[in-house]
């Protein structure tokens, strides 16, 4: 079977974008889910509410962030496998991308509600926020089924060039989110509770639409409910890809909760603030992650066809676009960054706080779109392990580092966030040789003729 589709045809550029802009979208859609709850309990709960709300984010992650990493292998296969047409691989790839999500979801649901507290205590959240905490994270676990059926269903969808659908599942399941939202704070009164309990069921609503979608199509991944099983053969390269990408983002989670403990031993509007940043610079992060979805999907069906100096070529054009959209938010963050803490908290202290923040990081970002787009490229062309090394040590390790180091020698919250621009500099000068070096290009096409030789 031959597959015709514009990103292994058409202009570079403009298949970037077309495959960006759904995704730069969605992922608004997406960070609204949590910057809604934010408002909320911000603006109708109080801060206690909105930083017992902000302790648990690092903590989802470090679980959730393991099991979509792994579900990551299965995007990358699938792009290579529809590059090159092969229309049975990429049918038991699907198949096995969601039996897995199945699986992992019943597993972290059961992991996530019993070590919630815990967890918690051992983080060193206050005992004045610390059972509202608790709340969230155990509702949050409770419908964690439909979170990895969702993210998995949309890289399936992905991995073939359609961009579009997930968006259109993101806007009607976020106004869910929205209305949901209001309805159980401000009509009911449930409080964190109600933020939790909305959201979970706007994830429930965006898994049931993507598995329609999957089943309705007439491509080769068309999604059969009796064919979903493990297979054997893609469950291993799903592993071999994924693995590294899922431990990477467990490490990195840790480093992340090592950083919220470390706030969290200054004060609550300290943890606010550090909360509501989040919601500040998610728009850099929404960027930086539209950019690497669409630079890692052309590059893997590009790399199944065989079409290497195409992939090159996406590659420098990706980069320069990354390059300048990331320099232009970052200019706006720094300068604009307390009047947007303001649509959150009334709350001066937090305001303050989270400006400090924010003018730290802003500069740095720029740095952060070789680490984005280099990592991107290798592991679209089906590298994994190195990529998970270089990010391990240059971000995980420096900041762990910095944190024993330097934060006792002077101890501040700016301190803190220092230790962010020092790792993704570091980091993205060794990717940057990394990729230059070509040594891991030479390895992935060499496998890629190993295993077109075995079928």
């Amino acid at each position: 079977m031959t597959v015709h589709n514009p990103i292994l045809e058409g202009k570079i550029w403009k298949q970037l974008l077309v495959f960006f802009f759904p995704i730069l979208i969605g992922s608004f859609f997406q960070q609204l889910y949590n910057m809604v709850d934010t408002f909320v309990v911000g603006r109708y709960v109080g801060t206690d509410a909105l930083a017992a709300v902000g302790t648990t984010g690092s903590v989802i992650s470090l679980l959730v962030g393991f099991f979509v990493g792994i579900a990551s292998g299965a995007t990358v296969i699938i792009s290579q496998y529809y590059g090159a047409g092969s229309e049975e691989q990429v049918g038991r790839a699907v198949h096995t991308g969601i039996a897995f999500s199945l699986m992992a979801g019943v597993l972290l649901m059961i992991v996530g509600i019993s070590t919630a507290k815990p967890v918690l205590r051992l983080m060193n959240v206050p005992d004045d926020i610390i059972n509202d905490s608790a709340t969230y994270m155990q509702v949050y676990y409770a419908g964690i089924i439909g979170n990895l059926i969702y993210n998995i269903g949309t890289g399936i969808l992905r991995a073939v060039g359609d961009s579009k659908r997930p968006l259109y599942i993101l806007i009607v399941c976020c106004m869910v989110n929205i209305v949901l939202d209001l309805s159980f704070v401000l009509v009911l009164h449930w409080g964190v509770f109600g933020v939790a309990f909305a959201t979970i069921l706007s994830q429930l609503i965006s898994a049931i639409l993507i598995l329609v979608c999957l089943m309705r199509t007439h491509d080769i991944y068309r999604l059969s409910v009796r064919k979903i099983r493990l297979y054997v053969v893609e469950f291993k390269e799903m592993l071999r890809i994924g693995l590294p990408s899922g431990m990477e983002s467990v490490l990195y989670s840790i480093s992340n909760v090592l950083m919220q403990t470390a706030i969290n031993g200054f004060s609550t509007a300290a943890i606010a603030a550090w909360s509501t940043i989040g919601k500040i610079d998610a728009v850099m992060w929404m960027v930086m992650q539209a950019f690497g979805i669409s630079i890692s999907t052309f590059v893997g069906q590009n790399f199944g066809a065989r079409q290497y100096d195409r992939v090159k070529q996406g590659v420098k054009i990706g980069l320069g676009m990354n390059l300048v959209s990331i320099f232009v938010i970052s200019l706006i963050i720094y300068i604009f960054g307390g009047v947007f803490l303001g649509i959150f908290t009334v709350d001066q202290d937090v305001i303050s706080i989270g400006t400090g923040f924010l003018r730290i990081f802003a500069p740095a970002y720029i740095v952060y779109v070789l680490i984005n787009v280099f990592s991107a490229t290798i592991r679209g062309c089906g590298e994994a392990v190195q990529p998970m090394i270089i990010t391990v040590f240059g971000i995980c390790g420096l900041r762990i580092l910095w944190l024993v180091v330097a934060l006792p020698l002077h101890h501040t919250m700016n301190m803190v966030a220092l230790s962010y621009d020092v790792s993704w500099v570091a980091t993205g000068i060794i990717f940057t040789i990394y990729y230059l070096r070509g040594h891991w290009f030479a390895r992935c096409k060499a496998r890629q003729s190993i295993a077109q030789h075995i079928e």
